[in-house]
């Protein structure tokens, strides 16, 4: 499972649109679909069946202190690193208030580890995931290009907590449940 911020249908048309006029050029890479794009907030890899209802308590809690907040998604970059890359991702920009997303992980984390989820603890880095590769790959050309994209900004609303099943989407691709969505408080104060 995953806790997540899904973009909106428009704001992830415009992206696609970006990438599809210059796939052609690299077979390097195994494209992510549309559909299944998202920013990760937490990832919860075993979360165990007795713990799923306080996890969703503490989740609701979590959002009900946050306020909506503005975001979009801008540049781009590579894990592990861009002349070895498995891994091409989207940015993600936020006007307003770039701490008032990683307060937003930090307190989903937060609320997984008191529901006695264990989490991901790697840092936090915010991104949207638009491809893989099975071997590394210079990403340098595409981070280039990336970092000329911007979309439109979108109000979050949201959050929402997603099962992963692997292997049960198109082509063999894992299929993503929402288990939850999860609505800030109009009047939080981010």
């Amino acid at each position: 499972m995953f806790v997540a911020i899904v973009p909106p249908a428009a704001t992830l048309a415009g992206l696609e649109e970006f990438l599809a006029a210059r796939r052609d050029r690299d077979s390097s890479w195994r494209w992510t679909l549309p559909s299944q794009w998202h920013l990760t907030l937490a990832f919860l890899a075993q979360v165990p069946e007795p713990a799923v209802a306080g996890l969703l308590t503490r989740l609701a809690r979590a959002a009900g202190r946050a306020g909506p907040f503005d975001l979009a998604l801008a540049g781009g970059g590579a894990f592990p690193r861009l002349g070895r890359a498995t891994v091409l991702y989207a940015g993600v920009r936020s006007p307003d208030d770039a701490d008032q997303l990683r307060r937003l992980a930090s307190a989903v984390r937060s609320a997984a580890t008191r529901a006695g989820v264990p989490v991901d603890d790697g840092p936090f880095r915010p991104h949207v995931t638009v491809a893989r590769s099975r071997r590394p790959t210079d990403a340098r050309n595409w981070v280039e290009d990336l970092d000329g994209y911007e979309s439109a900004g979108f109000t979050v609303r949201e959050m929402a907590l997603i099962e992963s099943r692997l292997g049960g989407g198109e082509g063999g691709r894992p299929r993503y449940d929402v288990v939850r969505s999860f609505a800030f408080s109009a009047g939080a104060a981010g």
